[in-house]
């Protein structure tokens, strides 16, 4: 554990994943890792302006991807990397694999665009592991049911967390290696076993 890890929390609204983010989190202080929790849209104060601008105010598809990554390149130069050098573990809700999912799977957006993106806005910097919650869609349209102030996102039809949840399983199984796929229908205590059994491999 002398390298400061970089780890990522994916998946579609409703998976579940903010909920298991903070339990994770708090499982790795126990251990006395000191770590950042962070997100995205947003963990910075212009990063947080674009996320009310992306999650409230309709666009171009391109133009979204284009200020997603405008906010993750300010999130990268002023909060991941200079935690990531001085030691502290970083743990952000969404990263680039999301754009990925959402942009490019959900809206149609050319995945070679927004990999060139990538490309510029972090190349030399990928997460040590991505835990990508797995939810079947009508499980994560019935969690989100309830809740009376959903974003533009959160929003969208099924068909749409369709092709977001592909596009997410798509890039999981391009990069195994990094990935760790959460099976999010289950109960919070099987998947926090599951959770429990992944810090102790880290």
């Amino acid at each position: 554990m002398s390298k400061a890890k970089f780890i990522t929390f994916e998946g579609v609204d409703g998976a579940g994943k903010s909920t298991h983010l903070e339990w994770f989190a708090n499982a790795l202080r126990q251990r006395g890792i000191g770590l950042l929790v962070t997100r995205e849209p947003g963990g910075t104060p212009l990063g947080e302006r674009l996320r009310d601008i992306l999650l409230h105010h309709p666009m171009h598809a391109e133009t979204e991807a284009l200020l997603m990554f405008a906010a993750r390149r300010e999130h990268v130069e002023l909060v991941i990397r200079p935690a990531l050098q001085r030691g502290t573990w970083v743990i952000s809700d969404r990263f680039s694999d999301a754009s990925f999912a959402y942009q490019g799977g959900g809206r149609g957006v050319e995945l070679s665009k927004l990999a060139q993106l990538e490309q510029w806005v972090h190349g030399d910097l990928q997460p040590d592991l991505t835990l990508l919650f797995d939810i079947p869609i009508e499980v994560a349209r019935q969690r989100l049911a309830n809740n009376i102030s959903l974003d533009r996102f959160e929003q969208e039809r099924g068909s749409f967390f369709e092709k977001v949840r592909q596009a997410y399983l798509a890039r999981s199984q391009k990069a195994p290696a990094r990935f760790a796929v959460i099976h999010a229908e289950k109960t919070r205590d099987e998947v926090q076993k599951s959770l429990e059994k992944i810090i102790s491999s880290i």
